[in-house]
């Protein structure tokens, strides 16, 4: 990593922090107690105790090595909010007893067009939270954890008032909605929207989505959570996808859809739902090839197209957005020793919607 070899060096092994965190050892994803040193607080640096984590569907795929690019052990976890407890001497924006966010990135270039552009998650460079490598050479480690040390530029303040447990879904789910509305011009009141799997991010598409002003339809294999949809989260209308009728009605009828699905799902039901120069936005990571006719795409100049994360300065904007809206995520809170539950009925689609684990509740540093 000589790309970054300018930056500031961090502490000695010698006096580093140990902090315990729950770690995959292997592709079974089970995760167990682990041990482990953090770097000294760099100037940059910003050491925080950890408050609580959201469980991200990421965090299975990665856990389970899905993706074919997983590194043992592993400690996942990258919707973290915490308590600042100490911070670098070039760190200005943040001080001890504050309360604050770590997402899925630690790391980027700094000089490259995304990252001179506030687009810094789209950097080639960019160093994930965990299972990536750190600019000192060592592995990243996330959010299932005692403590973390980050980068300052990765670091965003939480606003008062809003509920660590609450917030931590904001940092994956809820930017993941927030930075493609706002990036293709869909914000403004009056638009139709579809949100796609009504799960973490889903949820929050709805939210986030009525939030703005939009008329929503939420998009769902089966009928088993149209009530929720309807009557708990606000949606508009709720359209089940094998339903040969419902899809026929609502051709043409939305400006852009939230493609949540993590798993293979034929895309031209849904192109044909869209309006001329409408946006099919996909956001799961599939490991598979999905497959469309072009002429579904080419009749109504529609667009497929994909987003990841946010940039810090939109999650700043986001956050601030669900202050002003009073927008809360659904979750359920766990303890850290329920995580592997927790994760097998994430995988099953079987929570509403996002768990969040009680870190320094678990005191899993003591």
């Amino acid at each position: 990593m000589q790309f970054f070899d300018q930056r500031p060096k961090m502490g000695s092994l010698e006096t580093e922090r140990k902090t315990t965190g729950w770690a995959a050892r292997d592709p079974s994803g089970i995760l167990s107690p682990y041990t482990y040193s953090l770097r000294n607080t760099g100037p940059e640096d910003v050491f925080i105790k950890v408050i609580c984590c959201g469980i991200c569907h990421t965090d299975i795929h990665q856990a389970k090595n899905d993706l074919g690019m997983s590194n043992y052990p592993m400690v996942p976890g990258h919707e973290v909010v915490g308590e600042v407890v100490e911070v670098g001497s070039d760190v200005a924006k943040f001080a001890a007893g504050e309360i604050v966010g770590v997402g899925l990135l630690v790391g980027c270039c700094r000089n490259c067009r995304p990252c001179d552009t506030d687009r810094e998650q789209y950097c080639a460079k960019k160093i994930y939270s965990y299972n990536d490598v750190y600019t000192d050479g060592n592995p990243t480690r996330g959010g299932f954890a005692g403590s973390m040390v980050v980068d300052q530029k990765f670091v965003v303040k939480i606003p008062d008032g809003m509920a660590p447990e609450q917030v931590a879904p904001l940092l994956c789910a809820g930017i993941t909605v927030y930075s493609p509305l706002n990036h293709f011009g869909l914000t403004a009141s009056g638009l139709s929207g579809g949100v796609l799997g009504l799960g973490g991010v889903g949820h929050m598409g709805v939210k986030i989505a009525k939030a703005m002003g939009h008329h929503v339809t939420v998009i769902s294999s089966s009928d088993k959570k149209k009530v929720e949809a309807l009557e708990h989260l606000g949606a508009d209308e709720y359209l089940v996808s094998s339903n040969v009728e419902g899809m026929q009605k609502a051709v043409e009828s939305l400006d852009y859809i939230i493609d949540t699905v993590p798993v293979f799902h034929p895309l031209e039901p849904y192109l044909s739902l869209l309006r001329h120069d409408g946006k099919l936005i996909l956001m799961g990571v599939i490991n598979t090839p999905l497959q469309f006719l072009t002429p579904t795409v080419l009749l109504g100049r529609k667009e497929i197209t994909g987003s990841f994360i946010g940039s810090m300065k939109e999650t700043e904007e986001m956050l601030a957005f669900c202050k002003e809206k009073d927008l809360k995520s659904m979750i359920e809170v766990v303890k850290m020793d329920y995580i592997n539950t927790a994760m097998a009925r994430v995988a099953k689609n079987d929570v509403r919607y996002r768990f969040v684990v009680d870190v320094a509740g678990s005191k899993i540093d003591q």
